[in-house]
């Protein structure tokens, strides 16, 4: 038997208690886009904290700018890797709070098909379900092996919804401390529920400012419509113009540096049966709009937009 399979057995057991605790932590308003739920966001951290400790970590809330920090160490037996969990505690507002039809924050286990349940409420998938599976998988292998198999580190953050301006600057000033052999990020998905899946890269995003500028003063409409160049078609044009009919990006340099998909990634890929159907009908559409030849897996794990 391996050392995994009595883990996951007490994490069967330990079901019910499990869930209850993540309903606990659901409860917390942690809305970080709000400044009226920074106490929430304080009260999450220090939860999590009080959970980690009862587990055999040193853990602590860290200040910052914004929302705190939790850091969480646990030792590992001699020469074992060191591993760094990451997740955040923060969810989204619940607005338009009339389409909820339930209260968000507090959470139940609804039946929504034959033997398909669900967890409604505000953040049990986005990421404090996720998140609460780093915690009790440690859980559940210290009481069946007494110790954790290496050394861990927990990194949660309370601003990953609002955009993480403190992450950066935390990770560059305890870079020493947070140091990991690899990382485990929690805050992703899965194919469906029976496909276990293993996440290797997540979209990122760049911003920038572009500002059209035509006449040297403010025009009226009444004398100037028609006749001036107005900068909102002008920008209109130019956001129109940055994908060509085929779906390609046409800014110069763009793909400067994008590697092609290896062909036998690009397989696998279509052993999972998705497709534009499959992927895009749930949200009510059918034709993917990147680029043409592409599937749909591709276009969303391998190529930039």
């Amino acid at each position: 038997m391996s050392a995994v399979s009595p883990v996951l057995d007490r994490l069967d057991k330990n079901l019910d208690q499990s869930l209850e605790r993540l309903f606990g932590l659901l409860r917390i308003k942690s809305i970080s886009t709000d400044p009226a739920y920074a106490a929430d966001c304080r009260k999450a951290a220090e939860w999590l904290v009080a959970e980690l400790e009862l587990i055999g970590f040193d853990a602590s809330v860290r200040d910052t700018p914004g929302h705190p920090m939790v850091v969480a160490h646990h030792d590992g037996p001699a020469g074992s890797p060191h591993v760094l969990f990451y997740g955040h505690y923060d969810v989204q507002p619940v607005d338009p709070i009339e389409l909820w039809e339930s209260d968000p924050f507090a959470p139940a286990v609804k039946e929504v098909g034959p033997d398909h349940k669900v967890i409604v409420g505000r953040g049990s998938a986005d990421d404090k379900g996720q998140l609460m599976t780093f915690v009790e998988a440690c859980r559940a292998w210290k009481q069946v092996h007494g110790n954790l198999p290496c050394r861990i580190t927990i990194l949660f953050e309370g601003e990953e919804e609002s955009g993480s301006p403190s992450l950066k600057p935390f990770l560059e000033a305890n870079a020493g401390e947070l140091k990991a052999d690899f990382a485990l990020v929690c805050d992703t998905g899965m194919l469906d529920r029976d496909t276990p899946s293993i996440c290797v890269g997540l979209r990122g995003l760049v911003g920038d400012e572009i500002t059209v500028k035509a006449a040297d003063r403010d025009l009226h409409s009444g004398l100037y419509g028609g006749a001036a160049a107005n900068p909102i078609r002008i920008l209109a044009r130019v956001l129109a113009d940055i994908h060509d009919k085929d779906g390609h990006i046409t800014i110069p340099g763009f793909y400067d540096g994008v590697e092609e998909t290896p062909s036998q990634i690009l397989k696998s890929w279509e052993t999972l049966g998705e497709t534009a159907e499959t992927f895009l009908g749930p949200v009510g559409l059918s034709i993917p709009s990147g680029e043409k030849g592409r599937s749909v897996l591709e276009l969303t794990w391998a190529r930039p937009t």
